[in-house]
């Protein structure tokens, strides 16, 4: 499992000439750390007086931080995973019509599933940003920029798996499933686009102040 080795050796893995990890399982991974800045910002907030009017609100957003870190780990490496069944596909015979028909078939369902792992991505991002605002209203203002680096971060995460589920719908002769997944990932994206700046432009406002 890729979550399970080291940073450099995460690293050196994306950079080889291998065609998983790729792109998407970046994705993933920098919305976990989106994720896990998050909850530092939660941690260094809960059970300190100071902040004890926020305490519910804030351990709730911890909760589904830790959660959602979990879930974009485990899609990491799913999407590691999924890719060489679509290089698989492509490479299976298509010297007869019976054999074209069974190639075509497997594209098809390989890169609805290369789809469907990074569309999880982007969701599940989206979703660390809606955790945020409360982190920025009622989190410890001594770490207000780490507030600001976990919602670029998730939302680099949603744009770039967004890029990988584009690729992918491409391929499908599905067109209505297609022209679905777009509509979800458009919603999705334009709200989280929106918070996003929002929190940006609080945080450079309280930090520059």
């Amino acid at each position: 499992m890729l979550t399970r080795v080291s940073v450099a050796d995460y690293a050196a893995e994306l950079a080889s000439g291998k065609p998983a990890p790729g792109g998407g399982s970046a994705a993933g991974l920098a919305g976990a750390l989106g994720a896990a800045l998050g909850e530092m910002v939660a941690n260094f907030t809960v059970g300190r007086q100071q902040y004890a009017d926020g305490e519910q609100e804030v351990r709730a957003a911890l909760e589904r931080l830790t959660e959602l870190r979990a879930a974009l780990l485990a899609l990491t490496d799913s999407d590691a995973q999924v890719y060489p069944r679509v290089r698989a596909a492509y490479r299976l015979p298509k010297d007869t019509e019976e054999q074209k028909m069974q190639r075509s078939g497997a594209i098809q369902d390989a890169c609805r599933a290369a789809a469907e792992v990074p569309g999880q991505i982007v969701l599940r991002c989206c979703e660390t940003l809606e955790q945020l605002p409360v982190l920025l209203e009622k989190g410890n203002p001594n770490l207000l920029s780490d507030v600001g680096v976990a919602a670029k971060l998730a939302l680099a995460g949603a744009h770039c798996a967004w890029l990988n589920v584009e690729i992918n719908l491409a391929v499908l002769t599905d067109r209505q499933f297609a022209a679905q997944v777009r509509s979800e990932m458009a919603a999705k994206l334009q709200a989280a686009e929106d918070v996003t700046q929002q929190l940006w432009e609080a945080t450079v406002k309280q930090i520059c102040k």
